[in-house]
């Protein structure tokens, strides 16, 4: 009896904290400053973490990190020096090898399937999710890692469990409660207050600390708001300085039960991608939608899946042949402080949210730009092109001009053998120039999806 007082008490204590210091400043966006102080300790904590490993490591060596940068161990050293051995000199059958590692190299760590993987850091952050695992280094920095696991795992861990908890239960609660009121000015002011206060609490479940340019651009009601799109957090982040009506493919699971609570209260559009018949329908919602500059704006993400944050993909024309006016936003995560990408390939949702709510915190920069209209003589693609460009100039990332389609199919190109001739779009040739050897690796272009 009196164990089950004690837990009782401390249960009580527990909830009574989050709903003190997390809860109640939630609700009304404040902050107590808790987040800064924490975030203070946690920068020199990894400022010192990263002098000590540059002093206990030889320059010469290194960390042991097999892919710094990329999914492969490559040597860097120039081409010249790799063919200095094979000039003057006859041909030999062994003089392929090199120039089929080469290729190879180019066909497995391409361009594009990089994007689709965490992002690789330069130095360590204390997490053993990164390139560069845990690594015994002295045993002052070893002491900091175990402390760091402790205070990650039996700290902050149940705390965030429990405010993700406590914002997913009140938005679904409070979305389906909202959605059964009848359409007015109440029934709406009430669902953006759900939606702002429950995104600000699970926001503070992952010990978000958001950085807010340009507020002055922030979308307008019977605008398009379009971003870059690295996980669904991306809308958390957006949402917590405004409500927005989201446009997104139809999830499953967790996800699945948020997007079918959210609809009973606020006009999301969710579809199904691969349905023809979907498609047009959103098409028409969405015009129907700005053509009334009392509602919501709309948000989209063109990119249509998750990139890992260092790039901005192709942008489909669909969103912007709507017309209205676009508000770009620009949205760029720290990966220093944890990975933000969604795999969702390789983790469910669940397993995501359990990754984030166990690194250190989400740190993120969001820059609303300027509103952007369609020129005339500038069709579709050429607007969705331009738009992302301001985006990828804006958040610093590198702007690619491929679709996710190159991902979903890539596997199978890379199964086709150099010099078939059936549907070749990828091909390694080597022949003879001016008495020297010399590898060709061309990679065609795949056709602009015609999709939305």
């Amino acid at each position: 009896m009196e164990g089950a007082e004690l837990a009782g008490k401390i249960l009580s204590t527990w909830l009574t904290l989050v709903l003190c210091l997390i809860l109640l400043p939630s609700v009304f966006g404040v902050s107590l400053g808790i987040s800064e102080v924490y975030m203070k300790i946690l920068v020199k904590t990894l400022e010192w973490a990263t002098i000590r490993i540059e002093k206990g490591v030889p320059k010469e060596s290194g960390l042991k990190n097999s892919a710094s940068v990329g999914i492969i161990q490559r040597d860097e050293s120039p081409m010249e020096k790799g063919l200095s051995g094979l000039r003057g000199r006859d041909f030999e059958l062994s003089d392929v090898f090199y120039f089929s590692k080469k290729g190879l190299e180019a066909i497995v760590e391409d361009e594009v399937t990089q994007r689709f993987s965490s992002e690789e850091l330069v130095s360590w952050n204390l997490l053993t999710r990164t390139n560069i695992n845990f690594q015994y280094i002295s045993l002052r920095l070893t002491m900091v890692w175990v402390l760091g696991v402790i205070v990650r795992y039996c700290v902050l861990l149940p705390l965030r469990v429990t405010l993700a908890f406590i914002g997913i239960s009140l938005l679904v609660i409070g979305t389906t409660l909202v959605g059964q009121l009848p359409d007015s000015s109440l029934k709406n002011w009430l669902s953006e207050l759900v939606h702002l206060t429950c995104c600000r609490i699970c926001v503070r479940a992952l010990s978000g600390t958001i950085h807010y340019h340009n507020k002055q651009y922030r979308p307008q009601k019977g605008g398009i708001c379009v971003a870059n799109h690295t996980s669904p957090i991306d809308v958390l982040i957006l949402t917590t300085d405004g409500c927005y009506a989201m446009v997104g493919q139809v999830h499953g699971g967790l996800m699945g039960i948020i997007q079918r609570a959210m609809v009973k209260a606020c006009p999301h559009v969710w579809f199904e991608r691969s349905e023809m018949k979907d498609r047009h329908l959103v098409t028409k919602r969405l015009k129907e939608h700005i053509a009334d500059k009392k509602k919501l704006p709309i948000l989209i993400f063109p990119e249509g899946t998750c990139i890992n944050n260092t790039s901005v993909m192709m942008f489909k024309k669909g969103s912007f042949e709507i017309g209205g006016t676009i508000h770009p936003v620009a949205i760029k995560y720290n990966p220093q402080f944890g990975d933000a990408f969604w795999n969702s390939s390789k983790y469910n949702m669940v397993s995501y949210l359990l990754r984030m709510m166990t690194s250190w915190a989400i740190v993120c920069d969001v820059w609303y730009m300027p509103p952007m209209t369609r020129e005339e003589g500038e069709d579709a693609v050429q607007f969705a092109n331009r738009v992302k460009s301001a985006i990828a100039v804006q958040g610093g990332l590198t702007e690619l001009p491929w679709s996710r389609v190159l991902l979903q199919h890539g596997s199978k190109y890379r199964k086709w053998p150099a010099g078939r001739n059936e549907n070749r779009d990828t091909s390694i040739s080597l022949r003879a120039q001016d008495g020297r050897w010399a590898c060709h690796f061309h990679l065609c272009p795949l056709a602009r999806p015609q999709v939305m």
